[in-house]
């Protein structure tokens, strides 16, 4: 597992949104490296969601978990800040040699597809989940595919469809 050291050098503050490294260690359901930060309010100092950076790859990471997991406060929703967390995490994961970064939600969460393609990421698919998989057993049967290609971030800005409720 590559160690913290990789985040030396690597500004994670977007306007007042500031990334805090908590731990790493192997994520305790996907058993891949992973890298766990608190989302922080700068100007209050409050915590006001979390985001994962996971450094494995295949099948599972790639196509079922993804390499990002995070999650507002309900208090703070509505604010983008899952989206600029993510943007925050690109060079850290081309540090890693993560390209494309491969990000999953069930088709269902409008929020998190909205995070995606706010961060740059294109939808790629919808794919269904196995049955002996523990992303299924806990109630996830499928899942969208966003791919954000990393190469490409920083050259241009991305431009997105974004996902509109019915």
């Amino acid at each position: 597992m590559p160690p913290p050291s990789l985040l030396k050098g690597h500004s994670l503050i977007d306007g007042s949104l500031g990334l805090e490294l908590d731990t790493v260690s192997p994520h305790p359901v996907h058993q891949v490296p992973t890298y766990f930060f608190r989302m922080i309010d700068l100007n209050t100092g409050v915590e006001i969601g979390r985001i994962n950076l996971r450094a494995g790859f295949g099948e599972h990471v790639e196509r079922y978990a993804g390499h990002v997991g995070y999650f507002v406060e309900p208090a703070y929703r509505g604010h983008r800040y899952a989206a600029r967390a993510l943007r925050l995490l690109v060079r850290i994961a081309r540090g890693l040699g993560i390209d494309p970064l491969w990000i999953t939600c069930d088709p269902d969460n409008i929020p998190s597809r909205r995070t995606c393609e706010r961060a740059g990421a294109k939808f790629i698919e919808i794919v269904d989940v196995p049955a002996d998989c523990v992303i299924y057993q806990s109630g996830h049967p499928k899942k969208c595919r966003y791919r954000l290609d990393l190469r490409e971030m920083g050259r241009t800005r991305p431009t997105t469809h974004l996902i509109r409720d019915n």
